[in-house]
């Protein structure tokens, strides 16, 4: 039993509890033995275009970014991108498999305060989290789009203090993304790192405070 005086249990979304590759399928549908290699440069560039129209102050949505990588994608690997094909696509972001454990971590939180809180913007999260078994068991889905600021900015990870009414310590962030755990930890939160992939901690100056291989570690915290 962890001694934190945890009262929310605040998670990412893609890559955290839903799995960002399981659009790999629909691209190899569409362009055979590709869809690995779109996926993954999808996915590169539309963290990329986040963090780059962050720096210009060019703030644009989160599913306009995603269309964006998208195209990006196609012409890195060489695919032509029809108009019905981007649709599908792109709706196929709004139809991410979840995580396997997300449902059974969720229902055992339920006496505390649950939340998404993602750079995705509302039009992407809500069919998401809709199309999911598990959005009775969040309270909130928060999106940076209410304040025009992509984390990893600090004024970002504000809006959670401000929509749940906790202060910094008594907030637990999950991140499959480095970036995204390096940023909460540099703004005050308590940090567990989603290490699906095994992979290496950027070094930001920053470190999580748990590192779990998924999600199931996290419910040491409850209390």
């Amino acid at each position: 039993m962890s001694n934190l005086n945890i009262k929310a249990f605040v998670f990412d979304a893609y890559g955290t509890l839903f799995d960002v590759h399981s659009v790999i399928e629909k691209c190899n549908e569409f362009f055979p033995h590709k869809g690995e290699e779109i996926s993954q440069v999808w996915r590169q560039k539309q963290l990329e275009y986040s963090f780059l129209r962050q720096l210009m102050g060019t703030y644009t949505t989160f599913f306009s970014i995603t269309k964006d990588a998208l195209h990006y994608a196609c012409v890195q690997v060489g695919v032509d991108l029809t108009d019905e094909k981007e649709k599908v696509l792109l709706d196929a972001y709004l139809e991410l498999t979840h995580y396997e454990e997300v449902e059974s971590v969720l229902g055992e939180l339920t006496s505390h305060q649950t939340a998404i809180f993602s750079n995705g913007s509302l039009d992407m999260l809500s069919p998401l989290v809709e199309q999911s078994s598990f959005g009775s068991l969040l309270d909130e889905v928060l999106t940076v789009d209410e304040v025009k600021q992509f984390k990893p900015t600090p004024m970002a990870y504000q809006l959670v203090l401000k929509k749940l009414g906790v202060k910094r310590e008594e907030v637990l962030f999950m991140s499959s993304n480095p970036w995204d755990i390096a940023g909460a930890a540099n703004f005050g939160f308590h940090t567990a790192w989603i290490n699906r992939q095994d992979k290496v901690m950027d070094e930001l100056g920053v470190k999580p405070d748990f590192v779990y291989s998924d999600l199931n570690g996290i419910l040491e915290h409850k209390s």
